[in-house]
């Protein structure tokens, strides 16, 4: 499509004709962008989706900004159960299911409720090959607008995600990065560990009446040649660290390894309650929740913060017993995966 804007002396809608004609070419761009396109999934119908030949990335503007799917060669990593298709938040009342790919903002004990910015109607654009934008809604509670970027690799599986916090306030804010991705459930945590630790056994389990246990026992978590490897559902699910390794590995039952890795920086202070680089949510059902958790950021009015954690899908079989699991093979496989971030 040719785009042109003219001005005809004789002509008494220039203006208009113009602008409609940029706005046209302006949408036919974001159309004609090699590996993103518009499509229905799971109940809505403006979703935007990213793929390659082996990796499909579907993103909900609708329902909270999120990844619905994240698969390999059809295969998704993420949680999406039927029974939630098309749900759209109303009141505060309802905050919803919210499954698959979440994205928050923290710290968690302290930050206000925001449903508008969990749960409420985002933007979505396509911005480039493979890459789109969701833009939230200001949000009165919290003093802040979420942009969330997504890119995917033209050949490989690897998925930048990155989330800016913008104060749209007037006064400062501070506030971090706190991932909630909803894994299929059932399967491996695999985390490498580093020194100094804060934690005895490498992580915290948090229990009942606001108790966080520095020294926790749990047959289900153990540490295998400088790593934590969770096998299946501990005592109590919510389990914190603050390891500076910079990734985790969760193998799937489905055969699948999925991969996170984002910065850490031991130079800055990180404002959870126990100081944690991420978190892992492992309830007794059909979920595991995989939580990178980024600095506190004081964000002035005005300004904007960012963090990024870049995802990876790689084929992976199963053990048949979740204590047969190789750690030193699936520390080699993520190894050869990741990629140096610039930012």
């Amino acid at each position: 499509m040719k785009c042109a804007l003219r001005w005809n002396a004789t002509d008494r809608q220039p203006f208009w004709c113009g602008l409609l004609t940029l706005l046209c070419c302006s949408n036919a761009f974001a159309a004609d962008q090699p590996g993103a396109s518009r499509v229905t999934f799971h109940g809505y119908d403006d979703c935007l989706r990213l793929e390659n030949t082996t990796i499909r990335v579907t993103l909900c503007p609708r329902a909270g900004g999120r990844v619905l799917e994240y698969s390999w060669k059809g295969v998704n990593a993420l949680y999406l159960p039927p029974g939630d298709e098309g749900w759209e938040y109303q009141t505060e009342k309802d905050w919803g299911t919210m499954n698959a790919g979440r994205f928050d903002i923290g710290p968690e004990q302290t930050i206000a409720p925001h449903p508008v910015l969990w749960a409420g109607r985002w933007q979505g654009e396509v911005i480039g090959p493979r890459s789109a934008r969701l833009t939230s809604q200001p949000d009165a509670a919290t003093g802040v607008q979420l942009i969330r970027e997504f890119q995917l690799d033209e050949q490989t599986s690897r998925l930048k995600c990155r989330q800016i916090i913008k104060n749209v306030g007037t006064r400062p804010r501070e506030y971090c990065h706190w991932s909630r991705t909803f894994a299929v459930g059932g399967g491996i945590c695999v985390i490498p560990l580093t020194e100094p630790s804060r934690f005895p056994e490498g992580y915290v389990m948090y229990e009942p009446d606001s108790l966080i246990n520095f020294r926790p026992r749990d047959p289900r978590i153990r540490r295998v040649e400088g790593h934590l490897i969770i096998t299946g559902a501990p005592r109590h699910p919510k389990l914190g660290m603050d390891t500076a390794g910079g990734w985790m590995a969760y193998q799937t039952l489905n055969n699948l390894l999925f991969v996170k890795q984002y910065a850490v920086d031991p130079e800055r202070p990180y404002n959870e309650v126990a100081g944690l680089t991420m978190s892992v949510w492992y309830p007794d059902g059909p979920m595991c929740e995989l939580e990178p958790i980024g600095p506190r950021e004081r964000i002035e009015p005005g300004k904007s913060a960012g963090f990024t954690e870049t995802w990876y899908l790689a084929e992976r079989a199963a053990p048949p017993k979740a204590d047969l699991i190789d750690v030193r093979d699936v520390a080699r496989q993520v190894r050869g995966m990741l990629v140096p971030e610039s930012d």
